[in-house]
């Protein structure tokens, strides 16, 4: 399936046959100004290096950019369709508790470490659940609010400390 935004830039291409038009009428000119300024033995002296391949393959390249130009601006879409895609998932916000009382060592290495590694594994696990995070210690505040981006989801999980808030206990 072949689909075209905007199928008007393709008049652009009637130009290039006025380019060739334009290009013929120059090649004639300029040959009859050379005619009567000097005869062909003489040009053929006065500039020996000159080369009609070089006019022309500057000619083609031009046609070619445009085309390529008016192709770009059609936007072609190839193997494009649109579909509805019914997504199902869960949303999960973790609280973690960031309060001094998680330094606690009675869970090896503490309790902080161990809830942040528990909830690292459950990221692991997850498929297509949106998760948040919020960090508590008195008062509630948003580490990171919904999203399907797991790999920041543990950057933010790692960064949390004691020290993020500076409540501490419950009011």
């Amino acid at each position: 399936m072949i689909q075209l935004d905007e199928k008007i830039y393709f008049y652009l291409l009637s130009i290039i046959p006025v380019m060739v038009v334009i290009y013929v009428l120059l090649q004639i000119w300029k040959k009859r100004t050379q005619k009567k300024f000097a005869t062909s033995d003489l040009l053929k002296r006065l500039s020996p290096n000159k080369s009609n391949f070089k006019s022309v393959l500057k000619l083609i390249f031009l046609i070619v950019g445009l085309s390529f130009l008016v192709l770009g601006l059609v936007n072609p879409k190839i193997g494009t369709k649109l579909e509805t895609v019914k997504r199902e998932g869960v949303d999960i916000v973790f609280a973690i508790d960031v309060s001094k009382s998680m330094l606690a060592e009675d869970i090896a290495p503490n309790r902080l470490e161990k809830s942040k590694r528990l909830v690292s594994e459950i990221i692991n696990q997850l498929a297509s659940d949106r998760i948040g995070i919020i960090a508590y210690a008195g008062q509630a505040f948003p580490q990171l609010p919904i999203t399907t981006d797991y790999g920041a989801a543990k950057m933010f999980l790692q960064s949390m400390n004691t020290d993020m808030l500076s409540s501490q206990g419950t009011f």
